[in-house]
Formats: C-alpha cells, structure tokens, sequence
C-alpha cells in the first residue's frame, strides 16, 4: 500500500499562487506515475497534471491549467508538488495527490491505484 497526503490548499484571490504537496510513504518503490486530479462542486473529477517519476518524461497537463500550474517532485522526500499560478475562480475544487504502480499505468487518463484525502482549493473573484 502506498499512503499520500495532501497539503497546501486554502482560500487565495484570483491571480494569486497555492502550492500543494503530496508526501507519499509505504510501498512507494513501485510507483511508476503521480499526479493531481480535481473535483469541482457539482463536476466529475478531472486531471490536471500528471508525470512519470522515473527519467526525464514530459509532464502531462490538462488544458484548463496549461501554462499556469506546474508540477515537480523531490524524490529524496518522496513528494510531489503543484504550483498553481494565476489562479481563477474556476479552479475552484478539492485537489486529489493520486499514484499509480508500474502494472497498472495506462497512460496520465489511465486507472490510479491510491489516492490522498484532498485538500480544499478555494479561489474567490
């Protein structure tokens, strides 16, 4: 088992900046993929960001959050970030830190096998 928790959220302005972390623990030497997710009040969940951690792939990002947000790890401490800038009321949603082992990867779309908690992002007008 993999266990992720989220931090960072909070109230912020439109324009302003948040930066999540995601610290992974447990049984993290299969994990092949992080990333983040988002569910907005009364939306399905959507991706937002998402890379491999192994070599130096390309992250992938949704087109919502392209050329805003950024997302990065420290390997050393197991944690996976997101720098959000920019920030506009609709990216309004709890946050989910999500992994996915090295059997299981289909791809940033694909099924992930564990999830953190959440973490509230709430950006007013």
């Amino acid at each position: 088992q993999v266990q992720l928790v989220e931090s960072g959220g909070g109230l912020v302005q439109a324009g302003g900046s948040l930066r999540l972390s995601c610290a992974a623990s447990g049984r993290t030497w299969d994990t092949y993929a992080m990333g983040w997710f988002r569910r907005a009040p009364g939306k399905e969940r959507e991706i937002v960001a998402t890379f491999i951690l192994a070599g130096a792939a390309v992250p992938y990002y949704a087109d919502p959050v392209k050329g805003r947000f950024t997302i990065s790890r420290d390997n050393r401490k197991k944690t996976v970030y997101l720098q959000m800038n920019s920030l506009k009321p609709e990216d309004t949603a709890v946050y989910y830190c999500a992994a996915v082992t090295t059997t299981n990867w289909g791809g940033p779309r694909g099924q992930y096998d564990y999830w953190g908690q959440g973490t509230q992002v709430t950006v007013s007008s």
